[in-house]
């Protein structure tokens, strides 16, 4: 949120995606808004659409579920490509175009999705297009012993998200993403950054790598990381504590049962462990 990027949150049924999504939006007190992606949701649905009034004599915008600030794109990978790419110019552009008008959306906006990674019956993939315009892909994982107990001691009438309080306001939001530009991040990082995404492109395992929108991204995570730890300055611990998020989504392997390893994450990591970082 602080670098005005999107998440893609994938896991299992039942993990709490959706539940930490709506806990964000009330903590940082948004307007939010949940789409459920089904096959038969149309591209209107999310970017509103034009209807005839009557009264006025003539066509009025009907805003769809994407103008908000925080929305949910709850099992994306259930859509039709069609209404999947109706993200894409708000996720990219901040707006949203109808009928040759365009409207800009309310800041800060941030698209989370989710999805199920285990079953694949009516589901589509997403583009590669697309997975790129997401910051980060990561997954929550189950929680420890402790964790479920907790959970199942937790009041089930009332939900715990019900009971939040915002921890801080819009402008606070908007505050923390004016200050990313006031990070430092020396030219010996940001060579670093782009080694490693230059790797991705000459893997073996890898069939198409990283685009320069990935350096881009990595370095915005990093410096907002910088800036979350209380710096105005980034150290290569910050890229390499979001490198694997940052970068995994955004290569596709090569389909080869003799290669080592067909795991994103796995190779991003081997690349982290064999990339120095030059210092002069």
């Amino acid at each position: 949120m602080v670098a005005n990027g999107h998440l893609l949150i994938e896991d299992v049924p039942g993990i709490g995606k959706t539940t930490l999504v709506q806990a964000l939006a009330k903590s940082v007190n948004l307007s939010f808004k949940r789409i459920q992606f089904t096959p038969d949701l149309m591209p209107a649905d999310v970017t509103g659409f034009n209807l005839y009034n009557p009264a006025l004599g003539q066509f009025v915008f009907q805003p769809g579920a994407a103008m908000s600030n925080i929305i949910l794109a709850d099992e994306i990978n259930r859509t039709s490509p069609k209404t999947q790419s109706a993200l894409l110019e708000a996720m990219q552009e901040s707006q949203v175009t109808v009928d040759s008008i365009s409207y800009p959306l309310e800041k800060p906006y941030m698209v989370l999705a989710t999805q199920n990674p285990i079953e694949h019956l009516g589901t589509y993939p997403l583009p590669e297009a697309q997975l790129d315009r997401f910051m980060m892909k990561i997954d929550l994982g189950y929680p420890t012993k402790e964790e479920e107990v907790d959970i199942l001691s937790v009041n089930t009438k009332n939900r715990t998200v019900d009971n939040l309080e915002p921890v801080c306001s819009r402008t606070d939001v908007l505050w923390m993403q004016a200050q990313l530009d006031d990070v430092y991040i020396k030219n010996e990082i940001k060579e670093y950054v782009v080694d490693l995404v230059r790797q991705t492109r000459t893997r073996k395992e890898i069939l198409i790598g990283a685009s320069p929108r990935a350096s881009q991204m990595l370095m915005k995570a990093a410096m907002s990381r910088a800036l979350i730890k209380g710096r105005d300055f980034v150290l290569p611990e910050d890229v390499k504590a979001l490198a694997t998020k940052v970068l995994s989504h955004r290569i596709v392997l090569k389909q080869d049962r003799y290669l080592e390893t067909t795991d994103a994450e796995k190779i991003v990591f081997s690349i982290l462990e064999n990339t120095p970082i030059k210092t002069k």
